[in-house]
């Protein structure tokens, strides 16, 4: 196996020929096989073992072994002690989740405090299959039939393309000690019910069934590719960026074969699962939402907008403005400022005459039905039309305050337009000049 991995590296890993490299250690027979193995190459490497502290005893003698074992190897070890239970319960996630977020997030931080190039895990072609087939029973696009990636960001897997009979074996024929964890034959676990139920199954129908599995990882790779291809392709001719959001052309969407599919690449790494909710917004009514967790996607005219779950969503007040307040800056920024002036100086501004509002004042959100006397008109116009006549994008609309007073009355559009009532003319004494500023 020594040779066999020696031109793996060589041939699909030349980084790690000269690179400075920290491998995950847990004490187990595979990552304490992956260390021995970059041993005997003479890399460059270091040890670091993360304690989850979810077993007792066994979880500190893990720890002491990865340490004698850096000792044995003379290299050097980090070691990390993690409150998993506590994490997992605080962040809502299964102990599974709360390991790895743990476990990469601390070797990221020793990839750039102690300047390494790379971590190593010692993920095997067991370890690709039991991920293949957990993601066939929970349902997942091409990618998640794609195997586990061998270099993701700075981690690389230099084992995935060894079975872990390849790495029994090596270690019983150089005589390497290992750790055992007993979780690891608990099949409460969905992993180790694959690993100890389906796979010998499968192996039984096929012995050959991890060779079978490489060849078939690799076909669907080549698979990915073209459709990734295919994807760039049309990105090209519906995608654009306005304001730093994605946008989507409906028109051009409506003209695709296979509508569905091109969207599901388009946005599946935004957490969307509704798939055919996504699909009927194409050609839905404007204003019409789909939710993913993390995003929204709105349909605005003849586009689809995305956006996050957050934006624009702040509250919607009221937020209240006192008579002595001459500036506030949440949620948005006003300069409130007694004034001689007549006439404001752009859209930004207004002058009003302070003797015609109600205090307190306040700032709104707009809602369906509010309505006011613009400047420059006679009679009373709904904020809605307002909005129309100005072709404002629904998340445009999002974005706008209403200044009102005591009375609810609609002092300004903000940034838009003012309310006739509240104007100053050439008799007014007391004057106030609100400024926006963006």
């Amino acid at each position: 196996m020594l040779k066999k991995f020696k031109q793996h590296l060589h041939q699909n890993f030349p980084l790690l020929e000269d690179g400075k490299l920290l491998i995950a250690v847990s004490g187990g027979i595979d990552s304490v096989v992956l260390a021995h193995l970059c041993s005997q190459l003479d890399l460059s490497f270091s040890l670091c073992h993360c304690n989850f502290n979810l077993r007792g005893q066994e979880s500190n003698d893990d720890e002491a072994y990865v340490k004698e074992l850096a000792k044995n190897l003379q290299v050097p070890v980090y070691t990390s002690s993690f409150e998993t239970e506590k994490y997992a319960t605080k962040n809502k996630v299964s102990i599974q989740v709360a390991a790895r977020d743990l476990r990469y997030a601390w070797f990221y931080e020793l990839l750039e405090n102690k300047l390494y190039d790379y971590v190593l895990t010692a993920h095997n072609t067991n370890d690709n299959l039991e991920t293949f087939i957990i993601n066939l029973t929970r349902g997942t696009g091409l990618e998640g039939f794609t195997g586990i990636p061998p270099i993701n960001n700075k981690a690389v897997r230099p084992l995935l393309a060894f079975s872990r009979d390849d790495i029994t074996l090596f270690a019983i024929k150089n005589e390497i000690v290992w750790r055992e964890d007993k979780s690891n034959a608990s099949i409460k676990y969905i992993r180790n019910k694959v690993r100890h139920k389906v796979i010998p199954i499968l192996q039984e129908i096929n012995p050959h069934v991890l060779e079978s599995f490489q060849n078939t990882l690799e076909y669907l790779n080549e698979s990915q590719s073209l459709i990734n291809d295919a994807t760039k392709n049309i990105s090209e001719q519906v995608v654009s960026y306005k304001h730093n959001l994605l946008t989507l052309n409906c028109k051009k969407l409506n003209e695709l074969p296979n509508k569905k599919a091109y969207l599901y690449q388009l946005l599946h790494t935004y957490g969307f699962t509704a798939w055919n909710d996504v699909v009927d917004l194409v050609s839905g009514q404007p204003g019409k939402q789909v939710f993913s967790k993390t995003h929204r996607l709105l349909k605005d005219r003849n586009f689809l907008i995305l956006t996050t779950n957050n934006q624009n969503l702040t509250e919607k007040g009221p937020f209240v403005i006192k008579e002595t307040s001459t500036e506030i800056s949440y949620p948005i920024k006003l300069t409130i400022l007694n004034t001689t002036d007549s006439t404001p100086e752009n859209n930004h501004q207004i002058i009003i005459n302070k003797d015609l509002v109600t205090y307190p004042l306040s700032l709104k959100k707009w809602h369906h039905g509010d309505a006011m006397h613009p400047t420059g008109m006679t009679g009373s116009k709904k904020i809605s039309q307002l909005f129309k006549d100005k072709k404002l994008s629904l998340l445009d609309k999002e974005k706008i305050w209403l200044l009102a007073d005591g009375k609810d009355r609609i002092i300004w559009v903000i940034g838009l337009r003012q309310d006739r009532r509240f104007t100053a003319d050439k008799t007014a004494t007391n004057r106030l000049k609100i400024s926006f500023i963006s």
